[in-house]
């Protein structure tokens, strides 16, 4: 029973999953992949938990049973999130966040750098394009958007783009639906991490 609801513009959105109803994979199902590409020229779907885990059993595993291949990979990342990655003080729900997460800190911010570098490197390694969305927080600097932006490319991403679709609805994702559409055009060498005839301990040192 899917619930109907609507984005911040009017349009129809099918949530077919609550909370979590995803665990266990991190994926939406196959067929709603495939209901979504008959609407559209361009399907975006989710694969959650990180590149290690999300997008890996979308690539391995949703991939191959469905014969779906995609066309670009997009990775999210916050300021905040980066700099939990560098050492940044425990974030506690309910307490105010610490000023390391509301104020520049660029130190902090190249520390955590190295778990998006690694990401990407995942990504890369199934021959997809990247590209990074980075949603904007009202207390991140431009001086710290442009430090992500520039590690980024040089972990080897196509792009990295500001977002604030959850603010400003698709006028705050234009830069990054550009940024897509265009890693969409690249050359794609999309391949699976391991054949199915490996052992089990082989896929599992593999991935």
């Amino acid at each position: 029973h899917p619930t109907l609801m609507q984005t911040l513009e009017g349009q129809a959105a099918f949530v077919h999953a609550g909370p979590f109803a995803n665990i266990a994979h991190g994926n939406s199902s196959i067929l709603a992949d495939r209901v979504a590409l008959h609407l559209g020229d361009y399907v975006v779907t989710e694969s959650g938990f990180g590149a290690d885990m999300g997008m890996e059993k979308f690539f391995d595993i949703k991939c191959r049973v469905s014969g779906l291949k995609p066309d670009c990979a997009v990775m999210v990342a916050t300021v905040r999130a980066l700099k939990t990655h560098g050492g940044g003080p425990k974030v506690v729900a309910g307490r105010p966040l610490d000023s390391a997460y509301t104020e520049e800190n660029l130190p902090l911010l190249r520390a955590g750098m190295a778990n998006l570098e690694a990401h990407i490197a995942t990504a890369k390694s199934f021959g997809v394009p990247v590209v990074v969305a980075i949603n904007k927080f009202p207390t991140d600097t431009q001086r710290e958007h442009d430090l992500i932006k520039e590690v980024a490319i040089a972990a080897g991403a196509l792009d990295a783009v500001t977002t604030e679709h959850h603010a400003h609805g698709g006028e705050g994702a234009k830069a990054l639906a550009e940024a897509v559409t265009k890693a969409c055009e690249e050359p794609s060498d999309f391949q699976y991490l391991y054949p199915l005839e490996r052992s089990i301990k082989e896929k599992i040192e593999t991935i």
